[in-house]
C-alpha cells in the first residue's frame, strides 16, 4: 500500500474513532460490547482504583478470549496512570514475566568460567495491556546508575492494533506531520514532544516494530479495540519522559 493509501485508511479508522469516543477513552468495548464508562468511575477521593482499572483490563481480555493466567490476580499485574489523573487516555496495564540482571559468572549454578565471566546481561519479556484508544506517553530508556546500557525492545501485538510513534524513521514510518491535526499522537506540537514518525502495528499482520534507536523517545497508542502486546527487550531500567513532571506513579498514590 502506499503512504497516502495508508493515511488515508488511518484517517478513517480514526475518524471512527473519534466517532465512538474512543479516543478520549468514553466508550470501552467490554465482554463482546461497547459499553460508556466515565474516566472519573477509576478514581475516588482523587486516587486511582487500581481493583476497578484491572477489571477493567480483564473485561478486554474475555473480549479477545485471551486466556487469563492466575498471576494476572496477583499483585505482579500493575495498572498505571502516571499521575495524570486520566486513565482512559494516558495508562497501561502490564506484568514484567521476567526482567533478568546479572554478572555471567553468577548466573546459574555460577560455574561460568568463560570469555565473558565478568560482563553483564539483562533481558526482559513483558506484557502491555491497553484500553480503546489509552495511550502509553512518550517516553525513553537510558543507561542508568547501576550501569547497564540503554534499553533495546521491539513490540509484537497479539490482539488488536497499535500505533507506534518515533523519534526516528528506520521501517515503514510516515510523518506524524502528514495527518490531521485532530489525529496526531497525544503531547504532538508541545515543546516536550519529540516523536516525529508513526506506524502502524496489528494482530493480524503480526509484524513487530523495532526500537533500533538507543535512547531515542517513542511511545503509543491503543486501536478502537484495545490491544496485548508482548515486548522483548534487554534489561529494563531506567525510564525518562518527555513530559515534564510525568512519573512512572499512580495518582494519589504516596
Amino acid at each position: 500500500m502506499s503512504t497516502k493509501g495508508w493515511i488515508a485508511g488511518v484517517v478513517a479508522l480514526c475518524a471512527g474513532l473519534l466517532l465512538q469516543g474512543c479516543i478520549t477513552g468514553s466508550v470501552q468495548a467490554t465482554g463482546g460490547a461497547e459499553k460508556m464508562i466515565d474516566g472519573k468511575d477509576f478514581y475516588v477521593d482523587g486516587a486511582l482504583d487500581t481493583a476497578k482499572v484491572k477489571q477493567a483490563y480483564f473485561d478486554m481480555m474475555e473480549r479477545f478470549d485471551y486466556p487469563i493466567p492466575d498471576i494476572l490476580k496477583t499483585d505482579n499485574f500493575w495498572v498505571c496512570d502516571f499521575k495524570q489523573g486520566d486513565l482512559l487516555a494516558l495508562g497501561m496495564g502490564g506484568i514484567f514475566w521476567i526482567n533478568e540482571k546479572g554478572e555471567y559468572k553468577s548466573a546459574g549454578a555460577g560455574q561460568y568460567a568463560g570469555e565473558y565471566k565478568d560482563d553483564s546481561y539483562g533481558y526482559l519479556l513483558h506484557d502491555i495491556y491497553l484500553l480503546p484508544g489509552q495511550t502509553l506517553p512518550e517516553h525513553r530508556h537510558i543507561g542508568g546508575a547501576e550501569g547497564y546500557a540503554p534499553k533495546m525492545e521491539a513490540w509484537q501485538v497479539r490482539y488488536g492494533e497499535v500505533y507506534f510513534h518515533s523519534e526516528y524513521k528506520h521501517s515503514d514510518e510516515v510523518l506524524i506531520s502528514d495527518w490531521p491535526e485532530e489525529l496526531r499522537p497525544w503531547g504532538y506540537g508541545e515543546d516536550w514532544f519529540k516523536s516525529k514518525y508513526i506506524a502502524k502495528r496489528d494482530a493480524k499482520t503480526n509484524q513487530m516494530y523495532v526500537m533500533s534507536d538507543p535512547e531515542s523517545w517513542h511511545g503509543q497508542v491503543a486501536g478502537k479495540t484495545g490491544a496485548i502486546v508482548i515486548e522483548v527487550a534487554t534489561y529494563h531500567n531506567h525510564v525518562m519522559f518527555s513530559k515534564p513532571s510525568m512519573e512512572f506513579k499512580n495518582t494519589g498514590a504516596e
